[in-house]
C-alpha cells in the first residue's frame, strides 16, 4: 500500500523509487503484484502519463485511510517518537541550516539514533513527491496551501540593520521616508529573481517599501556580509542578526517600526501521512527555536 499510494503522489515508478530508496523493479514488481492478487487494473500506463483507473482511485483513497489508521496505532502503542527510524529527507535555506540546525544537529541524532537525516540546502520551490524529500523548512505561509500541510515551529522578525562604520559615516535613519536618503542593498529572492520589499508596521498600518540599490545579491551569506562591509543598509532575519548583534558588528535600526512576525513552519504533503520521523523533527524543531534568543 505504501509503494502503491507513492507511485500515484510522485506520477511515476521512478520517482517513487527514489524517495523510498528502493530499485526501481521492485516498485514494478510490486505494483503487477498487486493488480494480480486484487485482479483489478489500478494504473492507466503510457509512455509518458501514469494516471488511476476508477477501481484504482477506490483503492488509492482507501490506502490512505489504513495507512494513516497504522501510523496512529504505532504512535500510540510507542507513546513516542523516541523509536522512530529511517531515512529523513529535509530541504531548508543554507543560512537557517548554518545558523540554527547544524549547530545542534548532533543533539537530535542522539535523541532519534534510528534516523537518518539527508539535507539538501536552498530556497527554490520544491517539488516533494516527485524530489522524494519528505519535508520543508520555510518561511510564510505554502502558496498552495491545498495540497500542503505547515505546521508552524517557531517564527522570526525582520531587523534592519548596518554596521557600526557605515552609522557613522551615513547616519542613522529615523523614519521610513530617510530610508531612501539612504545605500540599501536589494536581495533577490531565489524563488521569485525578484527584489525583495521592505514590510513594516507604521501606526497600526502595514507599510511596503520598494528597495532600489546600486547592489543587488542573491545568496544570503552574500547579503550579510555587504553589510557587515558596511556597504549599506540590510532587512534580515533576526536569528541571522542575532550573533552580529551580540559582537557589536551591526547594530538595529528603525526599531519602532516592527515589521508583521513571520512563521518558519515544516511543509509536508496533505496526502501523505505523517511519518514519525517527520513528527520527531517537527518536535525538535520546535523546541530547538523556542531556545533560540536575539538580543534587543
Amino acid at each position: 500500500m505504501q509503494i502503491f499510494a507513492r507511485v500515484v503522489e510522485s506520477h511515476s515508478f521512478a520517482g517513487a523509487a527514489k524517495s523510498l530508496s528502493i530499485p526501481r523493479s521492485t516498485v514494478s514488481r510490486t505494483i503487477q503484484d498487486l493488480e494480480a492478487f486484487l485482479g483489478a487494473s489500478l494504473l492507466q500506463r503510457t509512455t509518458r502519463t501514469l494516471s488511476l483507473t476508477p477501481g484504482g482511485s477506490l483503492y488509492y483513497d482507501h490506502c490512505l485511510r489504513v495507512l494513516n489508521e497504522v501510523e496512529a496505532v504505532e504512535t500510540q502503542l510507542s507513546s513516542s517518537t523516541s523509536q522512530a527510524r529511517g531515512k529523513l529527507r529535509i530541504d531548508m535555506t543554507a543560512s537557517f541550516a548554518r545558523q540554527i540546525v547544524l549547530p545542534a544537529i548532533a543533539q537530535f541524532q542522539a535523541r532519534y539514533p534510528g534516523i537518518d537525516l539527508v539535507l539538501t540546502l536552498g530556497d527554490r520551490t520544491v517539488d516533494l513527491i516527485q524530489e522524494g524529500v519528505d519535508c520543508v523548512v520555510r518561511s510564510g505561509v505554502p502558496e498552495n496551501s491545498a495540497l500542503l500541510v505547515a505546521r508552524k515551529v517557531g517564527s522570526f522578525a525582520w531587523l534592519v540593520c548596518a554596521s557600526p562604520d557605515y552609522v557613522a559615516r551615513h547616519g542613522r535613519p529615523q523614519s521610513l521616508e530617510e530610508l531612501q536618503q539612504h545605500q540599501l542593498i536589494e536581495f533577490h529572492s531565489g524563488r521569485s529573481g525578484r527584489s525583495t520589499d521592505w514590510r513594516f508596521i507604521a501606526d497600526g498600518q502595514e507599510r511596503t517599501i520598494a528597495v532600489k540599490g546600486k547592489l543587488a545579491v542573491n545568496d544570503t551569506d552574500a547579503y550579510l556580509a555587504c553589510a557587515l562591509e558596511g556597504l549599506g543598509l540590510i532587512r534580515i532575519a533576526d536569528y541571522l542578526a542575532a550573533p552580529h548583534l551580540r559582537s557589536g558588528r551591526l547594530v538595529q535600526v528603525l526599531q519602532q517600526y516592527a515589521g508583521p512576525a513571520v512563521p518558519l513552519s515544516v511543509i509536508y504533503p496533505q496526502s501523505r501521512h505523517l511519518s514519525s520521523t517527520v513528527r520527531a523533527f517537527v518536535g525538535w524543531m520546535a523546541e530547538l527555536l523556542s531556545d533560540v534568543a536575539v538580543p534587543t
